[in-house]
This record gives C-alpha cells, sequence and structure tokens, in this order.
C-alpha cells in the first residue's frame, strides 16, 4: 500500500465550535478541506501511529466519501484499526459506547446533528476521545492550532472499502471492522430498563408514534421499539435514514416536528409522541395534550429516574448547562444531591460523570442522557420516560401536573435569531455586556433588574476556566434571561435568547408559556432594543 505525503497550505476558519467543526457541505467537499482537518486532529492528538478509533455518523449527504477519505487518512497515518458502522451510519450515542466498549483512542463522528442536509446545507465532524465524549477545549483549541500551521497530510492510495458487509478486511496493516449499528447499542439499553414492563405496557394498548426524522435513529427505533419491546408495526415513523432527512429539518422541537405536535393535539393522538435529531442525541416528548420542554423532561426524569432498573439506588448528582431552567435544580434540592451548572456542550459534563459527580445530564437544546455514555441520548430518554409510564401508569399530563403542584413550574422559551448579520449581533451582545455592571436596580417593561453578570465555569474536577460563556440576566419575581451566541450555525450569526418565569407550587401552571413570559420578553426587548439593533420583529423560530 502506497502512502502519499500531500503538501498543503492552512485553510483559514476550521476552528471547531461546541459540537465539532461545521461548514457547509460544499465547504467539506472542496478538494483538501476534510483531509487538512482530519490530518490536524491526528495532530493535535499526538498522532494516530498504533491508535484505534470508530468512524460513523448520520448518513447525511457526503457522509460515506467521507468516511473513505477518513480511513485512507487513519491508514496513512498508521493507525491500527477503526470501528465503522455499516454503511457509515452510527448514532452519536451509539459511537460513544462503541468507544467506551471498545476501549478505542476516540472516534470520529460525521454530523452537523440538527442541521439540515444534503450538497447544499450542512455538514460536521468531530472528534470523541476515550472516555467517549466530545473532546475537551483544550483538545479542541491544539485541533485549530494544527489547522493554522498544517503544511502536509499523510493518506494511503486504497481502494474503497465495503461498508455494506460486516466484517472485518484489512488497508495495508491496519484492520477495518464493519460491525452493525444497533446491536451493542440495544443490548446496553437492555442493560438500563425494564423491558419486560414496557413490553406489557404495549401489550396492554399503550400507543406512541415515534418520528424518527428521516435520520439515523430509524434503525435503533425500530430494532428496540418495535422490535425488542414489541411496540405495532409503524409506531416509528420517517424511519429510513436519508441524506437530505427527506428534505426537512432534523431538529426534534414543535417548530420542526409540527406534523408530529398537530397529532399529539387532537383527538386522535397516542398516549405518547417522541422524536429524535439528525445524529440520534436529542429528543422530544409529547404527551396528549402536553408538550414536555427538554427543561421540564430533565428534571423529571431526575425525579423519577429510580423506577428504572439502573437508577434504583439513586443518582449521584444532576448537571445542566446554564441556560437550562432551574426546574432540575429544585429536584436535585428535594433529593438531596449537587445540581452542577456548565456551559452550553456536552464536554462540559464529561469530567463530572467520569469523577462520579453526577448521573444524569440535560441541555434545553433537547439533549438529555446519563452515565451510561458520554454524549446526550435521544432513544435513551425516550426509553426511560417510556419506563417510567409502565411503572405511574399515568398519562404523561398528569405526570407533568404533580410535578409542578410538588416543585412548582418553571415557564421556559428560547427565542432563535438565526443567520443575523455578525456585525450586528455582536454589536449587540457587547453593548449589553458593556452594561451588565450598571443593570442592578433599573426597571425594564415593569420588571427591576436584580441581578446580572457573565457567567464562567470552574470546573471542580480539573480546575479549568471557562470564560465568556453568555449573559445572565434576573428580574424580581423569579424571571430570567439568558443570551448566547450560538456555535452551531454555518452562516451569519445565530442569537439565542432563554427566557424563564418561575411560578411557585401553589401559582397558576395551566398558563400558554408565551403568555406567562410575556413581561419577560418585553423587559428583554427594552432593555436590548433588540429589534431596532438586529431589525427583526420576531425571532427565527420559538421553542
Amino acid at each position: 500500500m502506497n502512502i502519499e505525503t500531500i503538501s498543503c497550505e492552512p485553510i483559514a476558519g476550521q476552528k471547531p465550535g461546541t459540537s465539532g467543526l461545521r461548514k457547509k457541505t460544499r465547504v467539506f467537499m472542496e478538494t483538501g478541506y476534510l483531509e487538512q482537518f482530519i490530518q490536524s486532529v491526528f495532530n493535535a492528538i499526538g498522532g494516530a501511529e498504533g491508535k484505534s478509533f470508530v468512524v460513523g455518523g448520520d448518513g447525511r449527504f457526503f457522509n460515506r466519501k467521507a468516511i473513505q477519505i477518513i480511513l485512507k487518512m487513519a491508514a496513512g497515518n498508521g493507525a491500527s484499526k477503526v470501528i465503522v458502522g455499516q454503511n457509515g451510519l452510527l448514532s452519536t450515542p451509539a459511537a460513544s459506547h462503541l468507544i467506551r466498549l471498545n476501549k478505542t483512542d476516540g472516534g470520529l463522528i460525521l454530523s452537523a446533528s440538527h442541521n439540515p442536509g444534503g450538497i447544499d446545507e450542512d455538514f460536521g465532524v468531530k472528534y470523541n476521545v476515550a472516555n467517549g465524549g466530545p473532546a475537551p477545549e483544550g483538545v479542541t483549541e491544539s485541533m485549530y492550532e494544527q489547522t493554522c500551521s498544517l503544511r502536509s497530510y499523510k493518506i494511503a492510495d486504497a481502494d474503497v472499502v465495503d461498508l455494506a458487509s460486516i466484517g472485518e478486511s484489512k488497508m495495508g496493516d491496519m484492520v477495518i471492522q464493519v460491525v452493525d449499528p444497533v446491536a451493542d447499542y440495544k443490548e446496553l439499553m437492555a442493560s438500563l430498563f425494564d423491558f419486560v414492563a414496557i413490553r406489557n405496557l404495549f401489550a396492554g394498548g399503550f400507543s406512541m408514534v415515534f418520528d424518527a426524522m428521516h435520520a439515523v435513529t430509524g434503525p435503533y427505533a425500530k430494532a428496540i421499539l418495535e422490535g425488542a419491546l414489541g411496540a405495532p408495526a409503524g409506531t416509528v415513523i420517517h424511519a429510513i435514514p436519508s441524506e437530505d432527512f427527506g428534505g426537512g429539518h432534523p431538529d426534534p422541537n414543535p417548530v420542526w416536528a409540527k406534523s408530529l405536535m398537530d397529532l399529539m393535539m387532537s383527538e386522535k393522538a397516542p398516549c405518547l409522541g417522541a422524536a429524535s435529531d439528525g445524529d440520534g442525541d436529542r429528543n422530544m416528548i409529547v404527551g396528549r395534550g402536553a408538550y414536555v420542554t427538554p427543561s421540564d423532561s430533565l428534571a423529571l426524569l431526575a425525579a423519577n429516574a429510580h423506577l428504572a432498573p439502573a437508577y434504583r439506588e439513586g443518582l449521584a448528582g444532576i448537571a445542566r448547562s446554564m441556560p437550562t431552567s432551574a426546574a432540575c435544580d429544585r429536584v436535585a434540592a428535594g433529593l438531596g444531591i449537587e445540581c452542577y451548572e456548565t456551559p452550553t456542550g456536552w464536554k462540559f459534563f464529561g469530567n463530572l460523570l467520569d469523577a462520579g459527580k453526577v448521573t444524569i445530564c440535560g441541555e434545553e437544546s433537547a439533549g438529555t442522557g446519563s452515565d451510561h455514555v458520554r454524549e446526550k441520548d435521544g432513544l435513551w430518554a425516550v426509553l426511560l420516560w417510556l419506563n417510567i409510564l409502565a411503572e405511574r401508569n399515568q398519562p404523561v399530563k398528569t405526570i407533568l401536573a404533580e410535578h409542578w403542584a410538588h416543585y412548582g413550574r418553571d415557564y421556559y422559551s428560547r427565542f432563535d435569531y438565526e443567520a443575523v448579520p455578525s456585525d450586528a449581533a455582536n454589536a449587540l451582545f457587547e453593548t449589553l455586556q458593556g452594561q451588565l455592571a450598571t443593570l442592578p436596580g433599573q426597571v425594564f417593561a415593569g420588571l427591576t433588574v436584580n441581578k446580572a453578570d457573565e457567567f464562567s465555569y470552574h470546573d471542580p474536577i480539573d480546575g479549568s476556566v471557562s470564560t465568556g460563556q453568555g449573559l445572565r440576566v434576573w428580574f424580581d419575581g423569579g424571571a430570567r434571561v439568558v443570551f448566547r451566541l450560538s456555535g452551531t450555525g454555518t452562516e451569519g450569526a445565530t442569537l439565542r435568547v432563554y427566557l424563564e418565569q418561575y411560578v411557585d407550587s401553589h401559582g397558576d401552571h395551566a398558563l400558554d408559556p408565551q403568555v406567562a413570559l410575556k413581561p419577560v420578553v418585553s423587559a428583554m426587548l427594552t432593555m436590548t432594543q433588540l429589534e431596532e439593533r438586529l431589525g427583526r420583529t420576531a425571532p427565527n423560530v420559538i421553542t
């Protein structure tokens, strides 16, 4: 096997964000673009010589060709073994599990998560380390430094690998093992949950619709829900992964999963509706006539986790991303355990999980998971909900109401202002940043600011500090607003505004969230002059 060393010049802009490097698909398809980033990854981890990796993706456009390039790059850099999902498919949580199960040195996951796919849409690559979790900031910073100075990359001159057939082959001295992408993950889920109880739930007439959104979770959901758990055929819809996600947007929220939401709010609603995203790490939960926000879902899962076999001994702790509502904080207090607040990005949960400080983690962006892997896990969350429903024998709406009656309700919403001109978004953010010290005591649209800051995270395990993680403003009466410039888009800037209003256990829990949050929205708009500064009269997406 011949190994070529290709000379190159550094490519600008290959800086990984919170979930790896994301660009337009056509950018990744440019000659040398993917190759140079992969070489930079290998260089940043001390080389690939003698190391083993897991490789797979969500099946979006360019996934299969990208994997062929990565295999040749791995062989050219002396890797000993690569484990690949059949047909190039692996959900992100399944990839994390395979890294941990096989004790590989890491893994490359090809996905842009919930972003749309296709030749004119988005593509992404991220590197996960040996614990199965996303590369920490120190590693991603090293990757970026490598991209800025890279002058050559190594690639094997080899034939295309058959990814359709399970089994082993070799590329030079490197072993390539093509595996069933579902089997090991399904076995892991069976070890966590009471599959007998859930099978009995379905046998008793429980109905469900799981929308795989033409994404990678389809085969997993078919094998587990309809196969292992006996849900009726047709329970899983849009189950075949598509390179462009059926022309849709694989983001499991009320906007992009509107058909499922409409069904769940109708007289024909099944007992449970659920959805997952492009790479299978996010989830949406909807009961009959009852949407469960991701923040509430995290709190409810934590409060009821003891009903599933894996969590019967209780939780070590809970962790949430800073923009996520404080609903799980109240559960942690009630359970007498710690609740940790981290920056957005699953990699920040890794140290806490590895140290045994927390068992369940979650983000407001529809990601929840536990210590079974080091990624958020959409199907895991659905299965835990099913286990809880099997044990409690109550509808989702009743479980929600009882939770709020005990803990109070955090009315919550996120406003996304997408593809905003970067200069306008940065100017708004920087202006507000400069006003933080003077905001307390000021009144906006009738709400008084009592505290404001910029969030920094001091990791309690390794002592690292992450600054500039978002702006927070609290108002009297239990309201909070958070502002972040997101790193998951591929054009312009995305300004995310998170709005929260707490109502205690004696308050009104039956309001429409947008009604309950209207005073907070008014205060936010007055404080930031957002509409004037961005030229937007409404957000692109409200969730």
